[in-house]
């Protein structure tokens, strides 16, 4: 499923991160609360970042392709440097929100009770 690239913002880091809003596969990802509040692993998902488009795939149906040139990236960072960050990390912590926040606040995020996902390991 191809996904609007206003409903994406990937915001750089040691280990980036994607936000998704509005993803048909919300239910399907991981709850964010754990008994030990560590950010799961998305176990049967990957991701496949590239500088066009993003690929976000699941077991079964689930999945999404987001353009990720036409995507917002946070800062003062392009697709490339996320790129770059994904597979220095070996992966990116995707997470699926009711909708994109002005402020990106990851604790609130990760305790924001509708909020899903966790950490995608990279497929090169």
């Amino acid at each position: 499923m191809l996904l609007d690239p206003e409903k994406a913002m990937f915001v750089p880091g040691a280990t980036p991160l994607l936000l998704l809003s509005g993803a048909p596969f919300h239910e399907a990802l991981p709850p964010l609360a754990t008994e030990d509040r560590s950010l799961p692993t998305c176990e049967g998902w990957s991701i496949v970042p590239k500088h066009t488009l993003c690929v976000v795939d699941g077991p079964g149906e689930h999945g999404a392709v987001i353009p990720s040139l036409a995507a917002l990236v946070l800062g003062e960072a392009d697709m490339s440097a996320w790129c770059g960050d994904a597979a220095r990390a070996g992966g990116a912590v995707v997470l699926s929100v009711e909708r994109l926040p002005e402020v990106v606040d990851v604790p609130a995020l990760m305790n924001g009770a509708p909020t899903r996902g966790g950490f995608m390991a990279l497929i090169a």
